[in-house]
């Protein structure tokens, strides 16, 4: 578990890059007749074909963290691997309260106030949602690591099987215990791992994962922009949910075309790959500081086709740079998992 695999650095760069254009697209999606419609369709698909971005993360803690044959050590998982993202996690949903009291006409401390008591039950900024599901994921984990090791291949595809089906339910909105969101994220430990360890690496799977994945990501684009043309206004019923079918299948898509060509890019790009892998969770919670201003003084007017491009490279860029600093001393690193 020692040796570094490359292409889990090649996913959390493009899951990176998808998660900030997902939130520099916001400003965008409710635009339906307002903005000219290239300028929506443009943003609101770049939205539908990102959807695996959050996905690929939880696939990769999964393949990786599945796959560690060494014995479970309770006080070695809390304070490396739980504790390692929970303390962080606390100390930027304080941060996130206390920016989200600011605005382009000043600070107001009530809205902060306010955002850190809901902070139990809502992320105090919109990109922390993410922590609220994964955190208890580390919970599962252990569990899982037992489940991996104590049943056959047949009974480990039947499960991934049976999740998809719950997955394929609850895209179409037919709900029951299934549609349990911890149950439902939990899934994709389980595939990662299968990705990793179980699925061939050959040009045939990679194809057929390719063209289901590919598939997925035309209907989301077709049936979100249809279905909002169809009531005059944006909406996406469950099509961009994390939860659903075709989420599931472009997650997969992605996980398994970085992993088949991942080890094929040259010494250069490997090292630039590697340099923002590690410093991938640390673009993840800082972007939003230097999309602040962008969505505060309204600096996205302009095509959603450049604009969108333009903002993923400066805050991309600009939290990558921080990022760099924070880890630089070891009286700051500790602030990003």
């Amino acid at each position: 578990m020692n040796q570094r695999v490359f292409f889990f650095d090649l996913l959390r760069c493009v899951a990176a890059v998808a998660v900030i254009a997902i939130h520099v697209l916001a400003p965008y999606r409710n635009e339906l007749g307002v903005i000219s419609f290239s300028n929506w369709a443009t943003a609101v698909s770049v939205n539908s074909v990102s959807r695996w971005a959050v996905p690929v993360f939880i696939m990769i803690s999964g393949a990786l963290l599945l796959s560690d044959a060494r014995s479970f050590n309770f006080k070695y998982y809390v304070q490396r691997r739980l504790g390692k993202v929970f303390i962080p996690f606390v100390v930027w949903s304080l941060f996130y309260a206390y920016l989200s009291g600011w605005t382009s006409t000043g600070f107001d401390s009530s809205v902060s106030q306010q955002v850190l008591s809901d902070s139990l039950h809502h992320e105090t900024y919109y990109h922390l949602g993410f922590f609220y599901y994964f955190i208890p994921l580390y919970l599962l984990i252990p569990f899982y690591q037992i489940f991996v090791r104590k049943i056959d291949d047949t009974t480990l595809y039947v499960t991934v099987v049976l999740w998809l089906l719950c997955t394929t339910l609850f895209l179409f909105g037919i709900d029951g215990p299934w549609s349990n969101q911890y149950f439902l994220y939990s899934g994709y430990l389980l595939l990662g791992y299968v990705c990793y360890q179980k699925v061939p690496l050959t040009s045939s799977f990679v194809v057929m994962f390719a063209l289901m994945g590919i598939l997925a990501l035309l209907t989301t684009v077709g049936m979100v922009i249809g279905g909002s043309l169809g009531v005059n206004e944006y909406t996406v019923g469950r099509w961009l949910s994390y939860k659903t079918l075709n989420t599931v299948l472009a997650a997969s898509m992605l996980f398994m075309v970085c992993r088949f060509y991942g080890e094929r890019l040259s010494g250069k790009v490997r090292k630039v790959v590697g340099f923002i892998s590690t410093y991938s969770l640390g673009i993840y919670i800082l972007h939003p500081i230097f999309l602040w201003p962008m969505k505060n003084y309204g600096w996205y007017q302009g095509h959603s086709a450049w604009v969108i491009p333009l903002w993923i490279v400066l805050s991309g860029a600009g939290a990558l740079g921080l990022s760099w600093l924070i880890a630089r001393s070891s009286k700051t690193r500790w602030l990003l998992p």
